[in-house]
């Protein structure tokens, strides 16, 4: 339960009252500042407290945006302020002011909401107000002011408005015309009911994993089926943002579990179809893993180049102001957002195709598309670094040697690296992880030049930690490594050429990459990296490359495959064991709630 303070005498008429009420507020009444400081007093320092004004009138809906949002430590809007426990010291402070500055007059709650705000400001707590948009939030000072105040609240509805801000802002095109303007509604439905967005977000990932299995069964009506139920997962998928949006459900756990379901849900009907295919006779192994790495490396890319310039200085690009003047042509912003293939188009050309055609058609399509999008979008990032006047922060810094899961192996060699007059990380990363990747696809299983380009990968690695990655082009450098170990892991688990060499490199390619997936969502949470220990129990990516080539060189095509497999085991029980205990320990222990709108995944 949470409390309003209302302040000042009662508005004959005024709905206000009931209004908190209905937004979970327990309302007491302050006739002064004196007895508001009291009523402080005794609120348990656990709860969310409110400060209203008593004339305040507005839209609900822009009380519940205003003093209900759990994202923010405090949050006003014109004649009311509310604070979570984080900022209660700081709305005790002001209050206190204001009692012993009002000497105990009743007038002293004049504005007295709007004198804390201005108070916590000066203290330097940051206080969020919402953007409102038609929805009116004042405090009328006469009988008049009132009167047009109340017939504004009349002429908007605020239940549209709530629909319509439900959903995401910028999104897909296949999301924003065939998905939300039907699945709002199932989001309201959803708060109507008492149901959670973790709950959406659970059946989702469950609708996800039976159209999988649907899939798995390799006849033309599991495909069918599964396209139909990955459409109705996608449906569940926006649903839970909008339920999230409309009823203000924010959490660090369900940030993490809408973006960790999403990559496990696709991931996993890959491997469905793959199993599809394989009781049809047709081996796709190789193509399902290919479109997992390629997709991954392209989730890097974006991770690493948004870590890298989103608290930039001077961050100017002529090729940026282009973009900028593209958007704001209305066609071209629907054919840009269209052919990076997001979630929302990539996963109905997937459901089509699935129920359409193969499995091999399918993954053809997948990576075409994909590999168009990866270049689109990479070159562009790349004229924009390189044109872009910019000076990187330490903590974009911090969070691209994080990014880059460089384990024990480099760790130990950074100290002789740090003398080399190496100027072009992304450089050198490029070249090592090519020369990884080529010396496996050109030596037959079994070889040792696979070890060769394994160690000097190993020795060029440490130039990631060598200096801060503040380049123009060092948000490259994890996408680089990215590639060299998962290309490395598919090219060799294909050339054992045995039968379930590559579903076995596909887990522990999928292992790795929640792994790295997890470490963007802690930086982006800013909770920073996973612990110490945990990169260097996985061998970090140097290691874990390096344990995989000798591998190929000393067992056998059969040996190897349970090797993967064990070695997927491992790593897939060391990061989901610490990642779970980290985020449930994270969402009991009252961590702020994250709610990423980011790009379209």
């Amino acid at each position: 339960m949470s409390t309003a303070i209302l302040t000042g005498p009662p508005v004959p008429g005024s709905s206000l009252e009931g209004d908190l009420r209905s937004l979970g507020f327990d309302v007491r009444l302050a006739s002064d500042a004196g007895e508001a400081e009291t009523l402080l007093a005794v609120v348990p320092a656990d709860q969310r407290v409110a400060v209203v004004d008593a004339r305040f009138v507005g839209h609900l809906h822009a009380l519940r945006l205003g003093l209900t949002d759990p994202r923010f430590a405090a949050s006003a809007l014109p004649g009311a302020i509310s604070v979570q426990p984080e900022a209660r010291r700081a709305l005790t402070r002001a209050v206190t002011r204001e009692s012993a500055a009002s000497g105990g007059l009743a007038v002293a709650t004049d504005n007295l909401a709007e004198r804390v705000t201005a108070a916590l400001d000066a203290e330097g707590v940051a206080v969020y107000r919402p953007e409102l948009g038609t929805l009116v939030a004042a405090v009328p000072s006469d009988p008049q002011e009132r009167n047009e105040a109340r017939q504004a609240v009349s002429a908007v509805d605020d239940e549209a408005v709530r629909l319509r801000s439900a959903v995401k802002a910028r999104d897909g095109f296949f999301t924003t015309y065939c998905i939300s303007p039907y699945s709002r509604y199932i989001a309201r439905w959803c708060a109507r009911r008492g149901l959670t967005p973790n709950q959406v977000t659970t059946a989702s990932l469950l609708t996800a994993l039976i159209a999988a299995g649907c899939a798995a069964t390799g006849t033309r009506a599991g495909f069918v089926a599964a396209g139909l139920l990955l459409l109705f997962s996608f449906v569940l998928d926006c649903t839970d943002g909008q339920l999230a949006r409309y009823s203000l459900q924010y959490s660090t756990l369900g940030a993490w579990l809408d973006a960790t379901f999403d990559r496990a849900k696709e991931y996993a009907y890959y491997a469905g179809l793959a199993l599809g295919a394989a009781r049809g006779g047709d081996d796709v192994w190789a193509l399902a893993l290919g479109a997992m790495v390629l997709q991954t490396c392209r989730h890097v890319v974006d991770f690493s180049f948004n870590e890298a310039n989103h608290d930039a200085t001077a961050n100017t690009s002529p090729t940026a102001a282009f973009s900028d003047k593209l958007d704001s042509v209305g066609w071209t912003v629907w054919v840009r957002r269209m052919i990076v293939l997001p979630i929302g188009e990539r996963w109905a050309m997937i459901a089509v195709l699935t129920a359409l055609t193969t499995p091999r058609i399918t993954f053809y399509a997948l990576l075409i598309g994909c590999a168009f999008a990866a270049t689109y979008t990479t070159a562009g990032r790349v004229l924009r670094s390189l044109t872009r006047k910019a000076r990187r922060t330490d903590r974009a810094a911090q969070a691209l040697a994080d990014l880059t899961d460089s384990g024990p192996l480099a760790e130990l060699l950074t100290r002789y690296t740090r003398r080399l007059p190496l100027r072009a990380p992304a450089v050198v990363a490029f070249l090592a992880g090519t020369l990884l990747v080529l010396g496996a696809a050109l030596s037959p299983y079994g070889s040792w030049w696979p070890v060769l380009g394994a160690v000097i990968y190993v020795l060029l690695s440490p130039v990631a930690l060598a200096r801060p990655l503040k380049g123009a082009l060092d948000w490259l450098v994890p996408p680089f490594f990215r590639a060299a170990e998962y290309g490395t892991v598919l090219v060799l688990a294909a050339k054992a050429d045995v039968n379930g060499a590559l579903p076995a490199a596909f887990g522990l390619v999928a292992a790795v990459a929640y792994h790295h997936y997890d470490t963007v969502y802690r930086i982006r949470g800013n909770a920073g990296a996973p612990p110490h220990w945990l990169v260097r129990a996985t061998g970090g990516h140097e290691g874990r490359t390096l344990l995989v080539t000798v591998l190929a060189a000393l067992l056998t095509a059969a040996q190897f495959k349970v090797a993967l497999t064990a070695l997927a085991v491992a790593v897939a029980l060391l990061v989901l064991v610490e990642s779970i205990r980290f985020w449930v320990t994270a969402h009991l222990g009252g961590a702020p709630a994250v709610h990423d709108e980011g790009e379209p995944a």
